[in-house]
């Protein structure tokens, strides 16, 4: 008997229209083969329906989103929308009301590609950002008074709470026991000696609930350098708001390009639905020409099915990935000439033609 699920479409703006599709048309291939029925509703929501509608969602879009149990979402963004507008109305709003606390981004070195760090291969290049989602450096706290006078003046307050950096810091301990059991938490607290510091006094009594797992304390300023000089040292990463937007970004580039980069706003729990994305904004300077990298989006789909509970679907997407970087189907960005379709394509037909393993 095939399991059903609810998924929102949200292509948003730019390359969503493009790389969503793309993405799409994967899912309902790994769906198709492993019996799982996919009912997929489209909402066409982002910075062109604010260009309409005044507002980034209806005013009951987040009550709508709940009704879903996943989220398939692609950038939200437009040229001539301010930029300040897409994280504060769509992204944030999302993934605080539906307490989606956990951003998971995995950084892989993918066969057939060249990191443009040159001597490290896919065996070194290979961990997961996990930045905390709700709280910390975004929470938009602040105030801007006088901007234009003399004693203007901005501010913006960082919110760490016991709550919020012990269930961050819980998920990635048992992340780790999946993986390498190593977890790195990427701190600044030498120098944020009151809201960091504290993060790091909360990681660190959770770090006790968790003797096999190997716990380091790195800043972030030395982790950024890690990430070029040495990836291998990594696993999990622990890591604030802030600093794990920053480093998700490195963690592409390192990968040979953003386009690369896949993610999930997650609620563990399961109360709410989590929404899956890449890493990257919408482009709308190559939007149209078909030359965008999917691949970001379409991992973004494996990490989907698998936070779902269809591990073996998301394990065939990832094969297809890897099949299709191995022979060299690459978009523009990885210096190859295949378009965004081709790329789908070649993933989908490596999930139609490979064999269906079953546990």
């Amino acid at each position: 008997m095939s399991t059903s699920y609810k998924i929102a479409v949200v292509n948003g703006d730019g390359i969503g229209a493009e790389i969503v599709p793309a993405g799409v048309s994967v899912l309902k291939a790994a769906a198709k083969k492993h019996d799982i029925n996919l009912e997929l509703t489209d909402l066409s929501w982002g910075a062109g329906y604010y260009l309409k509608h005044g507002e980034f969602m209806p005013t009951d879009g987040i009550e709508q989103m709940k009704t879903f149990d996943a989220i398939y979402f692609g950038a939200v963004g437009l040229t001539e929308v301010d930029d300040t507008l897409p994280a504060r109305d769509y992204t944030f709003k999302v993934r605080s009301e539906l307490k989606q606390y956990v951003n998971y981004r995995p950084v892989k070195l993918f066969s057939g590609l060249k990191s443009p760090l040159r001597d490290k291969t896919e065996e070194d290049i290979d961990f997961v950002v996990i930045r905390e989602n709700n709280e910390g450096e975004f929470v938009q706290t602040g105030k801007t008074m006088y901007p234009d006078q003399p004693e203007g003046m901005a501010m913006d307050t960082s919110i760490f709470t016991r709550f919020g950096i012990e269930r961050i810091a819980h998920y990635s301990f048992k992340l780790a026991r999946k993986r390498k059991n190593k977890v790195t938490n990427v701190t600044k607290s030498n120098t944020l000696i009151n809201s960091l510091a504290y993060w790091d006094k909360v990681i660190a009594e959770v770090a006790e609930q968790y003797p096999d797992v190997e716990y380091n304390k790195m800043y972030i300023d030395n982790a950024s350098a890690s990430f070029v000089l040495r990836p291998e040292v990594f696993d999990v990463i622990l890591t604030t708001n802030l600093f794990g937007d920053i480093l998700s970004d490195l963690g592409g580039a390192i990968m040979g390009s953003l386009g690369l980069g896949g993610s999930g706003n997650i609620n563990p729990e399961k109360e709410f639905p989590s929404m899956f994305e890449p890493i990257h904004g919408s482009a709308p300077d190559i939007a149209g020409l078909n030359i965008a990298n999917p691949i970001g989006q379409i991992w973004s789909a494996a990490i989907m099915l698998e936070h779902l509970g269809e591990t073996q679907a998301s394990q065939d997407i990832i094969a297809g990935i890897e099949h299709t970087t191995a022979k060299g189907n690459l978009t523009k960005d990885l210096k190859g000439n295949s378009t965004t379709t081709e790329v789908a394509e070649s993933v989908v037909n490596y999930i139609n033609s490979s064999e269906l393993v079953t546990s």
